[in-house]
């Protein structure tokens, strides 16, 4: 399965109902505090149920929401990519399909409610039988499929499987099944039990945060392996191993005890009658210690926590890559989602390269999600207009994520992006913007009427010519000529203005339908 959208309601800074569509490689960009890692953390909670990362609480209800007693947040995912198979009842497969669980889009739309910042409620939103004599059929149970079949007179030759008695139900009333979209409740009855298999066709979510710990003394960061050794140990075969040689040493030590006070005995029964031998039990033993030097180091034998920021950090993330993999890899699960916030983080521009190179590969292998928040506009020209999604807010104080990126342009800019985004004050921009009025034919129009200021032209054999350019056209030269020193350099503040100033005129000419003559 892979994620299609997610849609968040009352969560945090997402008041009103916000529809997200997701690729295989999605990066979310926009300015601090928009709500790029609420929607990361959304979906953690949503995946975890509060044993990954996020644990939520009832401050993360909407502020406004709260004010208006709406207490609930809401956050559901769509899937694609489903199983043509799947166990539900008993070890017979049926289909998400024949059992009616797909929405008008033919995905796996799944809900979860949080009152206040509490347990989930689970809803699958279908498009499902409502016929009150073949409606809600998941909720029921064995006993009650059995009534319907006998009181309607179905034919089913196996009634001791619930998928085969609906499937029959259902085809008895095909011509009349009134199906609608519902929200079928699979917190409540025999449906709960059919969502906790249904879960684990769900893809396994790792999140990992642009604030994680990052000290010397955190284990993690210390050494991933310290961390893969308490993964390790945790195994219960291996439990079971290390537990069979903790007792036969226990074992040889009292042997060892019981010679040595029966020698004993025999030079002084007094001492030896004092005595008595102490040895910890074996569930009582610390494994990981035996293991505590374990360690990665680099050359020269320096250990990773001796390292750059920026090493720690790539190490860390890849052993959060390689730890999501076997996490999935032992669940079983149909795929795997890395949700990123900000890989950027103490990186040199190289290792940023590398790192998106990596995961546009990651992205592009079979039932894998990627999902960044990125404050790099280097990582942005590194990736495709459609992997991008800009958060914004709105004049009402909503939450819009624009999958198409609104440029002034006429054509996909990344240089446009990084503007809205991050307020990115470039020349490669400027020059961008300047060229495209040009080439529309609209130079004479955008530069009449603006003020003018001097600027000092070098001619033929040197000699200097005094020329009035607009702003836009002064810093123009400034860029393509830096040889020429005769002129005060504009500031940042100045190439921004300038950069306002043509997008507005482009958006106005846009809008007033002005083509190329």
């Amino acid at each position: 399965m892979k994620i299609d959208s997610i849609k968040i309601k009352n969560f945090r800074g997402y008041k009103d109902e916000t529809k997200i569509e997701l690729n295989d490689l999605t990066v979310f960009v926009g300015k601090n505090d928009i709500g790029k890692s609420t929607i990361l953390e959304a979906l953690d909670i949503f995946f975890n149920d509060g044993k990954g990362v996020i644990k939520l609480d009832k401050t993360d209800v909407n502020v406004r929401g709260k004010k208006e007693e709406d207490l609930d947040i809401e956050i559901s995912v769509c899937f694609s990519e489903l199983p043509e198979k799947i166990i539900i009842d008993s070890t017979v497969e049926t289909s998400l399909q024949d059992e009616f669980m797909l929405n008008a889009d033919g995905q796996l739309e799944v809900i979860k409610r949080y009152k206040n910042g509490g347990a989930a409620k689970v809803f699958i939103k279908a498009k499902h039988p409502t016929n009150g004599k073949c409606a809600e059929l998941l909720l029921k149970k064995n006993s009650d499929l059995k009534k319907i079949i006998k009181s309607e007179n179905i034919e089913c030759e196996n009634q001791t499987v619930n998928a085969e008695m609906r499937k029959a139900i259902w085809n008895k009333f095909s011509d009349d099944l009134q199906q609608d979209v519902i929200e079928i409740d699979a917190s409540k009855e025999d449906a709960k039990k059919i969502w906790e298999k249904l879960s684990n066709y769900l893809p396994t979510y790792s999140l990992f945060q642009s604030d994680r710990k990052n000290s010397d003394g955190d284990d993690e960061i210390q050494d991933p392996l310290k961390t893969a050794v308490k993964q390790i140990l945790s195994d219960t075969e291996l439990q079971a191993t290390l537990a069979e040689v903790a007792t036969e040493v226990e074992n040889k030590l009292k042997e060892v005890a019981d010679r040595t006070l029966t020698k004993l005995r025999e030079m002084d029964p007094a001492i030896a009658a004092s005595l008595n031998p102490i040895i910890p039990s074996a569930d009582s033993l610390k494994w990981q210690d035996v293991f505590k030097n374990v360690s990665i180091s680099g050359d020269e034998d320096i250990p990773i926590n001796k390292r750059g920021s920026g090493v720690k950090r790539l190490v860390l993330l890849n052993f959060f890559r390689a730890e999501a993999e076997r996490h999935c890899q032992e669940q079983g699960n149909t795929g795997v989602i890395y949700a990123i916030e900000e890989p950027e983080t103490s990186q040199h521009s190289d290792n940023q390269r590398i790192l998106i190179e990596a995961f546009k590969t990651l992205a592009s292998v079979a039932n894998t999600q990627v999902i960044l928040t990125t404050h790099s506009s280097y990582i942005v020209k590194q990736l495709q207009f459609t992997d991008l999604r800009l958060i914004k807010e709105n004049e009402e104080g909503n939450k819009e994520i624009l999958g198409v990126l609104p440029g002034q342009l006429q054509y996909p800019s990344l240089n446009e992006v990084n503007y809205i985004a991050f307020n990115e004050v470039t020349e490669e921009y400027h020059d961008e913007l300047y060229s495209f009025i040009e080439f529309q034919g609209w130079k004479n129009s955008y530069i009449q009427g603006k003020p003018t200021r001097l600027y000092k032209r070098i001619g033929r054999n040197n000699s200097i010519i005094d020329e009035q350019k607009v702003l836009t056209e002064y810093i123009r030269h400034q860029i393509h000529h830096p040889e020429n020193k005769n002129n005060p350099r504009y500031t940042r503040e100045e190439l921004k203005q300038s950069i306002d100033l043509m997008r507005t005129f482009i958006e106005q000419q846009s809008a007033a339908g002005i083509v190329e003559p």
